[in-house]
């Protein structure tokens, strides 16, 4: 099964990188900024940006874009140079961007949630010339001696007092872009190390022209579209789902500072918002708030969401309310620059079980231990080569050569891909519980335990034991009061004994995620260890 080729556009094989050769998009822009001037282009008049009182034309977006590019000219900043973003949701995030790409300059994104040593690390690795940053998180700045390459530190702040964002803004608009390569870095966002130092995935001009056209034709996005960023801006998902994926069908971007259920209904409605992507549990909350009925969301027709298993009883109650709304799963990663695989919607519903198919010109296979490619529907290591994929880490040749070959990125996930093309994951290669010799996968059980109507969500991780080295513990976020016993029974009827939790901690504490939405697994174990 494929996607249907009358909404593709056009392809044809390309060099990319060097040594790759990849299906491209045969029309498209030559760069981020290119892509922002088409929306202008043909859409000038339409709303590009909403967020909170401040609404802004695609027309009035690229002049305010122009005046940013303007005092980064001031400053000193050229072709290349970093401009790292410490920026929650805001409007100034998206400016930031287009104003970087029409100079040629490369935007480093970092989280809100960053501490002092891992903000100074990032600077340091990446050589930023400036530092764009929230007045608020000025304590967690590094000191000039930790990173020596930053010039230009410029604080945002919704009080005129307290902000310098004037000294980039007030400025009469730049003249004609900077020229700049497709194969050019136009971002670089850090990967969550789960041993050593984070990483700086290089996302070139190309993979996020591709990675938009991707999200734009699957998903049938037009100018007439709204999206609500409910998502970390400064994540994948949030920087090309959300911002680059509007640029490219010139639609309008509703920014939400922080998500909220009961405020995202209210937007959602107001806003007769059509497109979003988020996390299951994000969907979930949304479901439990009591006025849930009360909200006219009839103009919601698509609905992303990836990171976990979307439980059968939200998919109903969302069907039976939004009758209109079509719940797609999108599976990818930053070094993919997003979506990977994506599942069209009619499909949801029968295939519960799969994160999709294989993006347009997309080829994702099961790799084996040997390094050979495993027969359908055999468990492996999934491996993702596409227009997408990045050319490699920031100033890491080592770790670019682990994770590569070919072109073709080693995911770390480990998954199959069926006869069909849908593709299943399973669980982190980190993540998969060894009990005893026998192979548990947690999104499995994970998924089992969505079903039931008292779990909000839930995350399975291994427990150490002398004798069969780990035991299966589940970490269960609840709406109501529920024992564990009645938990680990509901497993029990759908699940092979040995895969039931043995142990439970049951709570109404959400799960702790990292800035791109997932659950931090590491941080259970560790509490459970010290526990």
């Amino acid at each position: 099964m494929d996607w249907s080729q009358s909404q593709i556009p056009p392809m044809r094989f390309e060099a990319r990188f060097g040594d790759r050769v990849v299906p491209a998009f045969t029309e498209r822009p030559e760069s981020l900024w290119a892509m922002i001037a088409e929306a202008a282009a043909r859409n000038g008049g339409g709303e590009a940006l909403v967020c909170g009182e401040i609404r802004l034309s695609w027309r009035q977006a690229v002049e305010q874009a122009a005046r940013i590019a303007s005092g980064f000219r001031k400053l000193g900043l050229q072709r290349g140079d970093r401009v790292a973003i410490l920026l929650g949701n805001r409007i100034e995030f998206p400016l930031l961007l287009f104003a970087a790409a029409h100079e040629g300059l490369v935007t480093v994104l970092l989280s809100t949630r960053q501490q002092k040593p891992e903000i100074a690390y990032v600077l340091t690795d990446c050589g930023a010339k400036i530092l764009i940053h929230e007045a608020a998180l000025v304590e967690r700045l590094p000191d000039g001696q930790d990173a020596p390459d930053l010039v230009h530190r410029i604080a945002v702040d919704n009080n005129p007092a307290l902000s310098r964002f004037a000294e980039l803004a007030d400025n009469a608009p730049a003249p004609a872009p900077v020229e700049v390569s497709e194969q050019d870095t136009a971002m670089i966002l850090y990967t969550s190390g789960t041993t050593g130092k984070p990483k700086g995935a290089m996302l070139a001009h190309c993979n996020i022209v591709h990675s938009s056209m991707v999200f734009v034709s699957c998903l049938q996005l037009t100018a007439a579209d709204r999206s609500i960023a409910a998502v970390p801006l400064g994540h994948v998902t949030g920087v090309v789902a959300n911002i680059t994926t509007m640029i490219r069908c010139g639609g309008a971007l509703i920014i939400m500072p922080e998500f909220k259920a009961a405020d995202y209904l209210k937007l959602a409605a107001r806003e007769r918002v059509t497109y979003t992507v988020m996390v299951p549990a994000m969907y979930n909350l949304c479901l439990l708030q009591p006025d849930f009925d009360s909200y006219d969301l009839s103009s919601w027709r698509i609905g992303g969401f990836g990171g976990a298993p979307m439980p059968v009883a939200t998919i109903e109650k969302l069907k039976a309310t939004i009758p209109g709304l079509k719940l797609m799963n999108c599976y990818g990663a930053t070094e993919t620059t997003s979506p990977s695989t994506i599942m069209p919607g009619a499909l949801t519903a029968s295939h519960i079980d799969s994160v999709g198919l294989a993006c347009p010109g997309a080829r994702i296979i099961a790799m084996g231990p040997d390094v050979r490619e495993l027969p359908p529907g055999e468990i492996g290591e999934l491996w993702i080569a596409s227009a997408s994929v990045i050319k490699g880490y920031w100033k890491n040749p080592k770790a670019t050569a682990e994770s590569f070959t070919a072109g073709f990125w080693h995911s770390g996930d480990l998954g199959s891909v069926d006869a069909e093309g849908f593709v299943r994951v399973f669980d982190r290669q980190k993540d998969m519980i060894n009990r005893g010799g026998l192979k548990i996968y947690s999104a499995e059980v994970e998924s089992v335990l969505a079903g039931h109507p008292a779990v909000v969500e839930s995350a399975i991780i291994a427990k150490p034991c002398p004798v069969l080295g780990e035991r299966v513990h589940a970490v269960v976020v609840t709406r109501v009061q529920i024992g564990s016993d009645d938990l680990r029974s509901w497993c029990a009827a759908q699940l092979s004994d040995y895969k039931v939790p043995e142990t439970m901690t049951v709570t109404a504490e959400p799960l702790p995620r990292n800035a791109n939405g997932k659950v931090v697994k590491r941080q259970l174990r560790e509490l459970l260890i010290g526990a």
